[in-house]
């Protein structure tokens, strides 16, 4: 028994007292730009004690960050907590008119981009009448998936110029002017592998590539778009 009122007795101490009080947030996995914003919504935590620390408070305020996908954290004893971040991939760049959001490739809005910012990331275009709020994803079934068809693109996202769904049809418009056809949503990695080996060797004119059929790519002079909703091709 005196052990034990000996242990709950320094438990109290350790957790009303500043024996072991955070002085400092250590951020691992982001970017130094994610990692401030880390330590600025756990500022107020600074000082309290690692002991009895409220561990889902944490979580819940650096998971709230729209930038933040996941979070965990460790108490590094005397004064350090410890916080791993996985942080959210910018995939493309929502416009509306004169206004920009950068989205992840799960179709997230990460921030609000100002005027003079641009990124080198395909353009998703948004109708006037579409809500965009920051740390919520795409309110539009076609805009979050072509956000999610360009973070599956990985490097061949560098060609896209734009990207759009129309009625379940995903289209990258790349720099070169090319329309590529991926269909749905299905297979996108295997899709946009197939377009890479295919365009090095596409004949002179071709103005599309279809390859929604990853086993049967065809491309063509005419328009494939013809029905499809189409993007502008600003900005």
């Amino acid at each position: 028994m005196g052990v034990l009122l000996l242990g709950l007795g320094g438990y109290l101490i350790a957790r009303e007292s500043s024996l072991f009080a955070i002085d400092r947030i250590e951020v691992r996995g982001a970017s130094p730009r994610v990692a401030g914003q880390v330590r600025e919504a756990l500022g107020p935590v600074l000082g309290r004690p690692l002991v009895g620390l409220d561990g889902s408070a944490v979580l819940r305020d650096v998971d709230a960050l729209p930038t933040v996908v996941r979070a965990s954290y460790d108490r590094a004893f005397p004064h350090t907590l410890r916080v791993t971040v996985v942080s959210e991939r910018p995939a493309a760049v929502l416009r509306q008119g004169s206004e920009s959001w950068l989205v992840s490739a799960r179709g997230r809005v990460m921030e609000r981009l100002p005027g003079s910012a641009l990124p080198r990331l395909p353009r998703i275009w948004l109708s006037t009448h579409t809500h965009v709020s920051i740390g919520s994803e795409v309110g539009v079934a076609g805009t979050a998936a072509a956000a999610r068809a360009v973070g599956l693109a990985g490097a061949f996202a560098v060609r896209v110029a734009s990207a759009s769904d129309s009625d379940g049809t995903l289209l990258f418009r790349l720099h070169s002017g090319l329309e590529l056809l991926l269909g749905d949503g299905t297979d996108i990695k295997l899709k946009v592998a197939v377009a890479a080996h295919v365009l090095a060797v596409l004949p002179s004119g071709s103005v599309f590539l279809d390859v929604s059929n990853p086993g049967r790519p065809v491309s063509g002079t005419g328009s494939p778009t013809v029905g499809l909703q189409q993007g502008s091709a600003r900005g």
